[in-house]
């Protein structure tokens, strides 16, 4: 059986290719985006689905893995556009009410907000579709399974398709050209354990392919699994080395960038790649979300 094409659209972050991805599925009366990517990149989007002949109108539905405003800021506008915002029930209030999730990114990103992400448009409720694990979403022809896959978010979502896996965030970054894979750890719902069962999970569903945010389609899904598991599994032994001695934030921040950066240095990134990656993946929300799983998490186990 022949593999419905999916294309992978360069959201052009920042300035910079390969940090996020939107990827095109088309149907017989439109087409279908994994991820909507943040309102600051819409420019890029309306450029990309140009070069495919397409406008935002016949974007029919957008699946979201998760809420975070780099992919999920810009599903508002995209409703407004007519799309239909497929979405993890946990995550769904926050698109029809996003003041305190705007709030929350305002505190960590302060005057760049606008710059990041742009403007982050509450979804018009009409169009909000909140979708249950283990869910066949039925689009003309498609088929796209959602996949209950937490440890980065509670409100996290995989989305099966044939034999592809879109992986959102719980499937790491990893820049093409490199087999180098990083994992994305952000408070404040970083859970390890969970993370592990989710990997566990996408690995039973045996995907030929695997497509995360960041960035890309992949045909090694073996090994990718592996490197998440290893990067998880690295990050704790990491965080049990420098928690016992309570460094302040600051100092926490600089000691896990340092170590992730060394780590990069060695596998040989490049300046570009390196950015694209940081751009991802903020090394220092990562900190911050490992000093929160080993407070609120491990301390109580």
């Amino acid at each position: 059986m022949a593999k419905t094409p999916v294309t992978t659209l360069d959201l052009n972050f920042q300035g910079r290719p390969q940090a996020i991805a939107s990827y095109l599925v088309r149907h017989s009366t439109g087409v279908v985006l994994v991820e909507s990517g943040p309102g600051s990149t819409l420019p890029a989007l309306e450029a990309a689905l140009a070069k495919e002949g397409l406008s935002p109108r016949d974007v029919t539905h957008v699946l979201l893995t998760h809420i975070h405003l780099d992919h999920a800021g810009a599903a508002g506008w995209l409703s407004r556009q007519g799309a239909q915002i497929l979405v993890h029930p946990i995550g769904a209030p926050h698109l029809l009410n996003p003041e305190k999730l705007i709030a929350s990114a305002t505190r960590i990103y302060g005057d760049r907000m606008g710059t990041l992400w742009g403007d982050f448009l509450p979804v018009e409720e009409s169009r909000l579709r909140v979708v249950a694990d283990g869910e066949e979403i039925v689009i003309g022809d498609l088929r796209f399974t959602a996949v209950d896959t937490p440890g980065h978010a509670e409100h996290h979502y995989a989305y099966l398709f044939e034999d592809l896996l879109f992986s959102g965030d719980v499937g790491g970054v990893r820049i093409p050209g490199y087999p180098y894979l990083r994992v994305p750890m952000p408070p404040p719902e970083l859970h390890l354990e969970r993370w592990h069962a989710s990997v566990a999970r996408m690995r039973s569903l045996k995907p030929a392919r695997i497509a995360p945010t960041h960035f890309g389609i992949f045909d090694d899904p073996g090994w990718h699994f592996s490197a998440v598991d290893q990067g998880l599994e690295s990050a704790l032994r990491w965080l049990e080395a420098a928690m016992p001695s309570d460094p302040p934030a600051d100092e926490l921040r600089q000691s896990f960038t340092t170590w992730v950066e060394d780590e990069g240095r060695a596998m040989g990134l490049s300046p570009e790649a390196t950015q694209a990656y940081e751009l991802a993946n903020p090394l220092g929300m990562s900190a911050d979300g490992l000093s929160r799983y080993w407070k609120k998490v491990r301390m109580a186990m």
